[in-house]
Order: C-alpha cells, then sequence, then structure tokens
C-alpha cells in the first residue's frame, strides 16, 4: 500500500482553499486541482509499504520523542520548480522549527525499517494543483497577483496522521490509517 505521514488542515482553512480553487479553476491553465477535502502538510512520503509491515510502522510512529503543538500558517504561494517552468502550484507554510524538527524526527524513527531518507531539504507546502501545461498560466499567475497576500489562516497541530493513498480517477483519495499525538496536551 502506498502511504505517507502528514499534518491534517482544518475545516475552515480547507474552505477558504476552495474558494480561491473556484476563482483559480476559471482561468484557461491546465491544472489539475487538488481536492480540498485531500489538503494535508506531508511530512514524510513513505511509498509503498507491504501490510504487513504496516504495525512496525505504526510502533516506529508511536515511539518518536516527545514534541510541542506546532503553530502553523498557511500564506503566500508558489510554483515548482519556479514560475517559469512550473508543474506545481503551491501554497506556503509557515512555522517555527518544531515542524522541521518533527519531520526529521519521523525520518530517522522509520529509517531502521529500511525507508529510505530524503536527500533533498523539508520543504512544507500544500499542493494546490498540477500543471499539465503551459498554455493559459500567464492568466493563472495574473489571477493569483490580484488575491494578494492569500493568508489562508493558522491553527495549532497537535495530531498527524499515517496515510494510505488509494489511486482513483479524480485523483488520489487518503485514508486515515492511524493517528499520532504532538505534545503532551494533545488530545488522545
Amino acid at each position: 500500500m502506498r502511504t505517507f505521514v502528514a499534518i491534517d488542515i482544518p475545516g475552515e482553512i480547507r474552505a477558504r482553499i476552495q474558494q480561491l480553487i473556484s476563482v483559480l479553476r476559471r482561468t484557461p491553465c491546465d491544472v489539475r486541482w487538488s481536492r480540498p477535502e485531500g489538503l494535508h502538510i506531508t511530512l514524510k512520503f513513505l511509498g509503498e509499504i507491504p501490510p504487513e509491515r504496516l504495525d512496525a510502522v505504526k510502533r516506529a510512529l508511536e515511539s518518536l520523542p516527545p514534541s510541542e503543538p506546532i503553530a502553523i500558517a498557511i500564506a503566500g504561494s508558489g510554483f515548482f520548480p519556479n514560475g517559469r517552468a512550473p508543474r506545481v502550484l503551491w501554497l506556503g507554510i509557515q512555522a517555527g522549527p518544531e515542524l522541521a524538527a518533527l519531520a526529521a524526527s519521523i525520518e530517522r524513527g522509520l529509517a531502521p525499517l529500511g525507508i529510505p531518507q530524503e536527500d533533498r531539504p523539508y520543504a512544507p507546502h500544500l499542493t494546490l494543483g498540477r500543471l499539465r501545461a503551459a498554455h493559459g498560466l500567464s492568466a493563472l499567475q495574473e489571477v493569483l497577483k490580484q488575491q494578494g497576500e492569500l493568508a489562508m489562516g493558522s491553527f495549532t497541530a497537535r495530531e498527524f496522521f499515517l496515510y494510505e493513498s488509494q489511486p482513483a480517477q479524480d485523483g488520489s483519495i487518503y485514508k486515515k490509517l492511524a493517528r499520532f499525538r504532538i505534545g503532551s496536551d494533545a488530545p488522545a
């Protein structure tokens, strides 16, 4: 099963992002838009994990050292790899060092299970859409510019999840497999 570890986005922020996507959809740019219900902040992409190894992954995530709740703001936008040759449109994630520390802790905790560590620095973001062609790009960039700062909201992350990614015709569907606490005052 294809899996990843991520932080969920609260419903009120998802609703704001849905409104933004509705505006951006009106441009002629050829984009496969993310489903708002599937938006998340990826901490670690695990890839294919055999079902019989799932319990070991859960145990490794449960035994991570404690961390503090993480204040996160979603603001700003950009393109990967860049605005001249974009393939991904994203919203920015602003957080203190706790977010990167949690991602690094997950990397270290899963490494003994043979899950490869990332060779790139951690770059948290929310993927709004994947560009299939450059046609209409200037219109998309202009509408983004008209939106201003794109401050979608902020929240405190007190949990993260192990997800399964199930392929579907209109993009992957994500199923929560397990929940893990962030901080000692997080809900169980």
